[in-house]
């Protein structure tokens, strides 16, 4: 269908029998809102009798709102969003539940070129350093800059209750930089990010595609890490619904489910990728260069703009290794997370509240699964060598240390 960008009033949804099957759906141009766009393009969603309307915001914290307030009745979120609203973390918080994780991969982390020519300088950081010794670079770059009296750096992240707020922090945390106090972090709109970067506003950034590659490409970053290179298996985009609706559009979710699924299959299969990039590219969707999106979805990576590259496999999976299963596990990881950082203390309550975000018994109703169809081991390693195991929450959330405290790893 047609996207709408941000209208100031929303219209009011139309029903069909006894449940809704017209549905207005909120995302911000990302690519790792290819399954939404797809379904709702390409097909999938009118094969299973819905009409998805796509509209296109600015900020997560508008798309929360718009759910809240019934003017989306789904939302293209942060997978860590759902948990704080069920939590009643933030400033708007209202019960969001998420039945289909949008993929895998997507984030990466970048520094401005002047601030990685100085670590380069301070450190012999090689051009192909790994994103640890990046990590362990900045640490250098900060303590120098704290004894010469200069003011700490200014990185940028989405939102306070994103993957990209806790990817950032735990990069950091692993090279022995304290988020909290050693620099600022603030939230941009990720397509603000690289323009914010190339004037001066922000020293770095963690955000999702294309926005690291498009401030490589103009020159302004370079690229020093990726979200494999912290933790591969972490969902990044995922599906919210308000429950009360869920709950009276039990068919209309099954049907969503099923027509994600078949749009996450096809968006995962590299035969598609170029007519992908094409439907991505379009102003309505992401507006941004067709070739960026190209070597987005392949994973090749331009680190910057002197021609320094680097290929990550699986940089994005829409649909391979059960990435559309919401995990219990992930959501408990990204709780400990939340722990770690000062957001919310940890109880057992609290971390049963967090796991029921992600509800795997809807996807597993809606597909024919089994009754718990996700993978609940956690195999991919961290960045900082530690492993996580959800039936040790409370040990592993206790190892970082009291809030703030996330540099011992």
């Amino acid at each position: 269908m047609t996207t709408i960008d941000h209208p100031d009033i929303a219209a009011p949804a139309v029903t069909s029998g006894p449940e809704q099957t017209h549905l207005r759906a909120g995302f911000i141009p990302l690519v790792d809102a290819s399954v939404l766009i797809a379904a709702a393009e390409l097909g999938f969603a009118a094969r299973e009798g819905l009409t998805l309307d796509l509209v296109r915001d600015v900020s997560w914290a508008n798309i929360r709102d718009r759910l809240a307030f019934r003017q989306f009745d789904l939302a293209h979120m942060l997978s860590p969003m759902p948990i704080a609203a069920m939590l009643e973390l933030g400033s708007n918080p209202s019960p969001t539940i998420a039945p289909f994780v949008l993929g895998r991969g997507g984030n990466a982390i970048t520094l401005s070129v002047r601030l990685f020519e100085a670590m380069q300088a301070m450190t012999g950081l090689a051009d192909d350093a790994s994103a640890l010794d990046c990590a362990k670079a900045l640490a250098t770059v900060i303590a120098g800059r704290k004894q010469s009296g200069m003011p700490p750096l200014t990185l940028g992240m989405t939102y306070p209750y994103s993957s990209h707020n806790y990817e950032l922090r735990y990069w950091l945390a692993a090279g022995g930089v304290d988020p909290d106090r050693d620099v600022r972090l603030r939230v941009v709109p990720p397509p603000m990010t690289s323009d914010a970067l190339a004037a001066g506003a922000i020293d770095g950034f963690c955000v999702g595609a294309p926005w690291n590659m498009v401030a490589s490409e103009k020159g302004v970053g370079r690229i020093v890490a990726t979200k494999q290179d912290i933790w591969a298996s972490s969902p990044e985009k995922v599906i919210g619904l308000r429950p009360d609706w869920a709950e009276r559009n039990r068919d209309s979710v099954s049907r969503l489910i099923v027509a994600l699924n078949a749009s996450a299959r096809w968006c995962d299969d590299p035969a598609n990728h170029e007519a992908l990039a094409d439907l991505l590219a379009q102003e309505a969707n992401l507006g941004a260069p067709v070739e960026i999106i190209r070597h987005v979805l392949a994973g090749q990576f331009a680190l910057d703009a002197k021609g320094n590259r680097r290929v990550v496999p699986n940089y994005f999976v829409f649909h391979g290794a059960e990435a559309n299963c919401p995990s219990s596990t992930q959501a408990l990881w990204v709780y400990s997370q939340m722990v770690r950082w000062g957001q919310v203390a940890y109880s057992p309550e609290a971390a049963a509240t967090a796991a029921s975000a992600f509800r795997a018994d809807l996807y597993a109703s809606a597909l024919g699964l089994r009754e718990s169809p996700c993978e609940e081991a956690v195999a991919d390693p961290f960045i900082d060598g530690r492993s996580f195991d959800p039936a040790e929450l409370e040990a592993y959330v206790r190892s970082f240390g009291s809030p703030n405290q996330g540099a011992t790893a």
